[in-house]
């Protein structure tokens, strides 16, 4: 059954999925008009001793991994997560979602510099591929949705651990260790049932400022208060629940389309196709469009011949290809690990043009291939 807050979070990612398309297209429009350089020069602006465009993927981002942490923090305990078999097909889609097409990336890359790019096809965007598959309105199953978001949210999960093992370069033990002790204190509030949220918040913001200090990236911090954070019972009254909800809408409706707008203000120059021969950018490419796909298709298909997973009734597996096409959608999550991964601004400005056009052309296959595979559902008065 699909609860109120399953329906408001898939709402949310559907008109947020929109926001970030209309986002996206004016933040390369404005980078590329008579107002570019003043455009650029905005996100690029000093604030405090970090750029603006540093303290939003650094910080707002952080709150959006906290909302990632605690919908899966829910769906661990009471969604469709909490059931074995439901969590391993879409175990398995991630598990082939993530290793697929970083191998992919490899073939092209390994031993090159820009190898340190692989985890960059790894991931997948929720908010749009979440709003693409609600594009199609009643004709999608519930079960098609709820293994897209649940594939999703563990493929997020994975490139943040891929963000906290790989791209993690100097540490500084002694903030490490401050950060940590302070999530094994709200560890112990949760312990003893302590269901106000302030402490949890105040914690989290000091676990977040130590680990922006120590050489991990902040944004684990989000994940990491997410399970700090009593879940309770599971109802609307539960500390997990209320936060959730609260930040359902200024992380559809701000937070990324404000990440989306100040990475992508991208100025589109002459010979910027040049950039699509290089080896970085063909892996980037062939791991969405081709390892995403390819890998959570196989997996999805191993795990159910291994009889660890089941697939739903009401699915086929060419509704599973067609999800792996939308699970290419890389667009937040890959621009976002590019920015870890690489310092070379041309690698960089290639990296996202390759992400952008292989999410894009992931999305519209993955849209026309489910609209012509999914059976558009009877209406009653057809039946009079």
């Amino acid at each position: 059954m699909i609860t109120r807050l399953y329906n408001e979070f898939i709402n949310s990612e559907k008109a947020g999925g929109l926001i970030l398309v209309l986002t996206t297209l004016s933040s390369l429009v404005l980078a590329n008009s008579f107002l570019g350089s003043n455009y650029i020069n905005v996100w690029h602006y000093n604030l405090g001793g970090h750029t603006i465009v540093h303290w939003i993927n650094d910080g707002l981002m952080s709150i959006f991994f906290l909302l990632i942490g605690l919908e899966l923090e829910r769906e661990i305990y009471r969604g469709e997560l909490s059931n074995i078999k439901n969590a391993s097909l879409s175990f398995f889609g991630a598990l082939g979602g993530m290793i697929v097409p970083a191998g992919l990336f490899l073939l092209f890359n390994f031993g090159k510099e820009s190898q340190a790019g692989a985890g960059i096809p790894m991931a997948t965007d929720i908010a749009f591929a979440i709003g693409i598959l609600s594009l199609l309105g009643n004709r999608v199953p519930a079960s098609l949705k709820i293994f897209l978001t649940a594939l999703a949210i563990i493929d997020d999960l994975g490139a943040i651990i891929v963000i906290a093992v790989f791209y993690t370069t100097t540490l500084a033990f002694v903030n490490l260790f401050i950060a940590l002790g302070i999530f094994l204190l709200l560890l112990i509030l949760n312990k003893f049932k302590i269901h106000n949220l302030i402490p949890y918040l105040i914690g989290g913001i000091a676990m977040w400022y130590f680990m922006l200090h120590s050489g991990v990236h902040a944004t684990i911090t989000g994940v990491l208060l997410a399970f700090a954070i009593p879940f309770g019972d599971g109802t609307e009254k539960s500390p997990s629940f209320i936060l959730q909800h609260f930040l359902h809408k200024p992380v559809a409706f701000f937070i990324l389309p404000i990440f989306a707008a100040a990475n992508t203000c991208i100025v589109i120059g002459d010979g910027w196709q040049n950039g699509l021969s290089h080896p970085n950018s063909i892996g980037i490419i062939a791991g969405l469009l081709i390892g995403k796909p390819l890998g959570i298709w196989l997996f999805s298909f191993i795990g159910v011949g291994l009889g660890i997973c089941v697939l739903p009734s009401d699915l086929k597996w060419k509704n599973i290809i067609g999800a792996g096409f939308l699970g290419g959608i890389g667009f937040t999550m890959s621009i976002f690990i590019t920015l870890l991964a690489f310092d070379n601004p041309d690698t960089i400005y290639n990296s996202k043009i390759s992400i952008i056009i292989a999410s894009t052309i992931a999305g519209v296959i993955g849209f026309i291939y489910l609209k012509l595979t999914l059976k558009k559902p009877i209406d009653n008065e057809d039946l009079n």
